[in-house]
């Protein structure tokens, strides 16, 4: 195989995105787009006129029967994922999943299964396991250098309920939660990455402010190895974004501070900020050319992500409806 064929699935902001990264890539070509609304389809023909003449379809499953691809992007709304990523499988497409993977742990399960079943390769697009800095922090963990991890903040504050207000985000029935589940998917994801720890049980507050969704959570995790990590979550801030993740080691600390990573090791008193000495960074799509080419064995972020964050999540919600019950995972 000298190009790999892909079918993206929804073509909105984010399948946009996908589109871009994946023209960047040689041995890639999107040969179909499939999308029901016919205002997007037209949108990105005008954004990326070396589409102009691909085949275009408002049904995904015509796509996946028509279409000579070898893999498919599912950008979606959450609901759909689970059922359209089955189809490509079941169609004989590797499938490449935009995050929060598919609807519930359960879900999670069947559609690993299935695509092991199927020998299909089975990715979920959570970018910052193939960004610079997030790769020096979990080298720098994985070391040793910070010695047992004993404690994590992780904050991350957005105008989610502001920005996504009239959008399908926050209609339950298609994005199966709110920010926690969105935007809180990726920070709960790279801090499990990064450390390697594995959750034992969670407790957790949640308020939707008004809205059918959660919105701001706290979300407190011990993990099995004996770390406590607390995730706070707050879509209702005034800001755009900004996100910080302190980590605590027995032996040193490394802080991230809205792209800006502060390390001290072993017998350091003080904080120095880390400039020059960052990974070389990548993106999804890339990674998963690669990995259906043969020249990566794994994915970046291959679907156990996706089911270890559903399972998280799941129990925050059932801790925050309980009172904020303790939950074991």
């Amino acid at each position: 195989m000298e190009k790999v064929r892909f079918l993206i699935i929804g073509v909105g902001g984010m399948g946009r995105e996908h589109i871009r990264r994946l023209l960047q890539v040689p041995e890639a070509e999107i040969i179909a787009l499939a999308d029901p609304s016919a205002t997007a389809i037209e949108q990105v023909k005008g954004r990326f006129p070396d589409l102009a003449n691909v085949s275009v379809y408002s049904d995904y499953r015509e796509a996946i029967s028509r279409v000579n691809a070898d893999a498919a992007i599912i950008v979606s709304p959450h609901s759909m994922h689970f059922e359209q990523g089955m189809a490509c499988l079941e169609g004989g497409l590797h499938v490449l999943m935009e995050k929060p993977f598919v609807d519930g742990s359960e879900n999670a399960a069947h559609i690993i299964a299935q695509a092991d079943t199927l020998n299909k390769h089975l990715a979920v697009a959570y970018q910052r396991h193939l960004q610079g800095p997030y790769i020096y922090i979990r080298d720098l963990i994985q070391s040793g250098e910070l010695g047992n991890i004993n404690y994590i903040c992780a904050y991350q504050a957005q105008s989610w309920l502001k920005g996504t207000t009239g959008t399908w985000r926050q209609n339950p029935a298609l994005s199966c939660g709110g920010q926690l589940n969105d935007s809180g998917s990726h920070l709960l994801d790279v801090v499990l990455w990064v450390t390697g720890l594995e959750p034992e049980s969670v407790s957790a507050f949640i308020d939707n402010r008004g809205s059918q969704v959660d919105i701001d959570s706290s979300v407190t995790v011990r993990f099995r190895e004996g770390a406590i990590a607390t995730f706070n979550v707050v879509g209702s801030a005034t800001i755009g974004w900004h996100e910080d993740v302190s980590i605590h080691g027995d032996k040193g600390t490394v802080l991230f501070r809205n792209d800006q990573i502060f390390v001290a090791k072993e017998g350091q008193r003080e904080l120095v900020e880390v400039k020059d000495e960052l990974p070389a960074s990548s993106d999804p799509n890339r990674n998963f050319v690669d990995l259906i080419l043969g020249k990566v064995s794994e994915p970046a972020a291959p679907s156990s992500c996706g089911l270890r964050i559903a399972r998280l999540t799941e129990a925050a919600w059932r801790s925050a409806a309980n009172g904020s019950q303790v939950i074991r995972i």
